[in-house]
Protein backbone atom coordinates (compact mmCIF):
# COMPACT_ATOMS: atom_id res chain seq x y z
CA UNK A 1 0.00 0.00 0.00
CA UNK A 2 1.31 3.12 -1.16
CA UNK A 3 -1.05 5.40 0.75
CA UNK A 4 -1.47 4.15 4.45
CA UNK A 5 -4.75 4.48 6.64
CA UNK A 6 -5.55 4.64 9.93
CA UNK A 7 -5.14 1.14 10.33
CA UNK A 8 -1.87 0.64 8.61
CA UNK A 9 1.51 0.19 10.73
CA UNK A 10 4.28 2.75 9.88
CA UNK A 11 6.71 0.00 9.73
CA UNK A 12 4.86 -2.18 6.93
CA UNK A 13 4.46 0.35 3.74
CA UNK A 14 5.94 0.78 0.51
CA UNK A 15 6.99 3.78 1.58
CA UNK A 16 9.16 3.37 4.75
CA UNK A 17 10.57 0.13 2.80
CA UNK A 18 11.65 2.04 0.15
CA UNK A 19 13.15 4.45 2.32
CA UNK A 20 15.18 1.73 3.88
CA UNK A 21 16.40 0.03 0.74
CA UNK A 22 17.54 3.83 -0.67
CA UNK A 23 19.21 4.45 2.16
CA UNK A 24 21.18 1.39 1.91
CA UNK A 25 21.80 1.73 -1.44
CA UNK A 26 23.01 5.48 -0.71
CA UNK A 27 25.43 4.46 1.01
CA UNK A 28 26.86 1.32 -0.78
CA UNK A 29 26.35 2.66 -4.49
CA UNK A 30 25.22 -0.73 -5.58
CA UNK A 31 23.62 -3.83 -3.62
CA UNK A 32 22.70 -7.21 -5.13
CA UNK A 33 18.78 -8.38 -6.08
CA UNK A 34 19.06 -11.04 -3.14
CA UNK A 35 21.01 -9.06 -0.59
CA UNK A 36 18.44 -6.16 -0.74
CA UNK A 37 15.61 -8.62 -0.30
CA UNK A 38 17.13 -10.29 2.49
CA UNK A 39 17.97 -6.91 4.30
CA UNK A 40 14.20 -6.11 3.67
CA UNK A 41 12.72 -9.00 4.98
CA UNK A 42 15.42 -8.82 7.97
CA UNK A 43 14.44 -5.31 8.52
CA UNK A 44 10.82 -5.36 9.26
CA UNK A 45 8.07 -7.81 9.46
CA UNK A 46 6.50 -8.40 6.07
CA UNK A 47 9.71 -6.44 4.32
CA UNK A 48 9.76 -9.65 1.59
CA UNK A 49 5.99 -9.30 0.60
CA UNK A 50 6.58 -5.10 0.50
CA UNK A 51 10.34 -5.65 -1.65
CA UNK A 52 9.34 -5.57 -5.11
CA UNK A 53 6.42 -2.60 -4.96
CA UNK A 54 9.37 -0.88 -3.09
CA UNK A 55 11.85 -1.55 -6.00
CA UNK A 56 9.23 -0.01 -8.58
CA UNK A 57 8.41 2.48 -6.75
CA UNK A 58 11.89 3.78 -6.42
CA UNK A 59 12.70 2.60 -10.23
CA UNK A 60 9.33 5.12 -10.34
CA UNK A 61 10.93 8.06 -9.31
CA UNK A 62 14.02 7.66 -11.32
CA UNK A 63 16.21 7.13 -7.85
CA UNK A 64 17.81 3.28 -9.02
CA UNK A 65 18.59 1.41 -11.87
CA UNK A 66 18.02 -2.77 -11.91
CA UNK A 67 21.04 -4.39 -14.48
CA UNK A 68 20.29 -8.04 -15.14
CA UNK A 69 23.53 -9.37 -16.01
CA UNK A 70 24.90 -9.06 -12.49
CA UNK A 71 21.54 -9.31 -11.09
CA UNK A 72 22.28 -5.54 -9.40
CA UNK A 73 20.69 -2.73 -8.35
CA UNK A 74 22.22 0.39 -8.54
CA UNK A 75 21.62 3.39 -7.14
CA UNK A 76 22.06 6.55 -9.40
CA UNK A 77 20.71 9.55 -7.60
CA UNK A 78 17.87 12.23 -8.15
CA UNK A 79 19.50 14.17 -11.35
CA UNK A 80 21.29 11.26 -13.45
CA UNK A 81 18.70 9.63 -15.25
CA UNK A 82 18.78 10.89 -18.80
Amino acid sequence: MLRPTKHSHPDRTVINISLLLLQRLQARRFDEYEALKKYAKKAVVGGDILFLPALNFLYLLGLIDYHPKTDAVEYIGPNEVI
